[in-house]
């Protein structure tokens, strides 16, 4: 879970995200909404390909990337237990004795 949150924490992948949401894109096609290298963001895809975050497929000369919901399902699964555990603690806390 330690790279999911260091992908996480850049701005310029949560936007690599961003893009992905609206369909699958090549690494050229991402780098070319950016003002950056493209050694730079084939290194920010690959953070978030380490991560799970993306998924990566060749095809011929290009590598096509694409958003992987399920790592985002189970990070909100796992934050959202926190939420319950809350809940019941605030519950138990505030019940009459």
């Amino acid at each position: 879970m330690n790279n999911l949150f260091k992908a996480l924490n850049d701005p310029t992948r949560r936007q690599i995200l961003d893009l992905l949401r609206g369909g699958d894109l090549n690494a050229g096609e991402i780098a070319e909404r950016f003002d950056m290298t493209k050694p730079s963001i084939s290194h920010h895809l690959d953070l978030l390909r380490q991560a799970g975050l993306v998924e990566a497929t060749k095809q011929g000369q290009f590598i096509n990337y694409s958003l992987n919901t399920t790592v985002l399902d189970e990070l909100l699964a796992w934050l959202m237990s926190f939420q319950k555990t809350e809940t019941s603690t605030t519950e138990k806390t505030q019940q009459p004795r």
